[in-house]
């Protein structure tokens, strides 16, 4: 695995593939376990039979997956860990996102990306509510699940969660600056 990867690279992987799941895996509850992090690899190449998947593998990740002799098939491209841009570049396009990042789970959202979480929770609870997001856990049969039924059914009806319109800072500009003139 080359430790970068060029805007080339991203740009030629994702030309030759038709459809993709975009994967990230880092979490210590999901990678430190040998059993966690198996049968969540289990899940995902029997998913990357259908499906190729492109996974930034985290440093974390890549040292447990060689700690405990876990092996991904070859349908799942493992690329050196990649920069915001980069990584924007390849899940804005992807089939569905699987991750157990927190922000990854808004990113989708706000993009209407189907996003399947490998977590027993979250703490962005409105993208399961109104999002893109499904919360999967990290046991193979329920992964599975939520892979085929958003395979079957599609991308989920979703809306974007109320002020998530990049207007953040003028708000607060207005809250701060009316505090200020209070203050006066």
């Amino acid at each position: 695995m080359n430790d970068k990867i060029s805007n080339f690279h991203t740009y030629n992987l994702k030309r030759k593939l038709n459809q993709y799941i975009f994967l990230t895996l880092h979490r210590p509850s999901n990678v430190d376990s040998r059993e966690t992090l198996a049968e969540i690899v289990e899940a995902l190449n029997e998913i990357s039979v259908e499906i190729p998947i492109l996974f930034p593998v985290h440093p974390r990740t890549k040292k447990m997956l060689k700690k405990f002799d876990i092996k991904l098939n070859t349908n799942i491209t493992l690329l050196a860990p990649l920069g915001f841009r980069e990584s924007l570049f390849l899940w804005k396009d992807a089939l569905m996102v699987m991750t157990d990042s927190g922000g990854l789970q808004e990113e989708t959202t706000a993009l209407g990306v189907p996003c399947i979480t490998l977590r027993e929770n979250t703490e962005r609870p409105i993208t399961l509510e109104i999002g893109t997001n499904t919360l999967a856990g990290n046991k193979k049969a329920d992964i599975l699940k939520c892979f085929w039924k958003i395979m079957k059914k599609g991308k989920p009806k979703a809306a974007i969660p109320p002020k998530w319109d990049g207007r953040a800072a003028e708000r607060i500009v207005d809250i701060l600056s009316t505090k200020s003139r209070e203050q006066i």
